[in-house]
This record gives C-alpha cells, sequence and structure tokens, in this order.
C-alpha cells in the first residue's frame, strides 16, 4: 500500500474513536444537566431543605 493510502487508514481510526469520545462526552454533559435539574427540582419542593443539608 501506498503511504497515502496507509495515511488514510490511519486517519479514518482516529477519526472514528475522536468522534465516539466526543459523543460521550457530549451524552455525559446532558446526564449531568438532566441530574443536576432534577436535584434542583426536588430541593425546590422541600423548600430548598436539602440544599442546607449538603451545604452544612
Amino acid at each position: 500500500m501506498s503511504a497515502g493510502a496507509l495515511f488514510g487508514v490511519n486517519f479514518l481510526a482516529y477519526a472514528i474513536v475522536f468522534v465516539i469520545v466526543a459523543a460521550l462526552v457530549v451524552a455525559a454533559c446532558f446526564i449531568g444537566i438532566k441530574w443536576r435539574k432534577s436535584k434542583d427540582a426536588k430541593a425546590a419542593l422541600n423548600g430548598g431543605a436539602a440544599e442546607e443539608i449538603t451545604k452544612a
């Protein structure tokens, strides 16, 4: 195989890994946002008592 073909194969392999890692990071951010909103909603229903416990 020529050097260009080898470069192309390696580039695609690293690009695929990069895309997978980037997708996992984005998914983790959305999950974190969802959990934080859920925690804030629970704290609002409890009158903020849960947040005062975590601060103490």
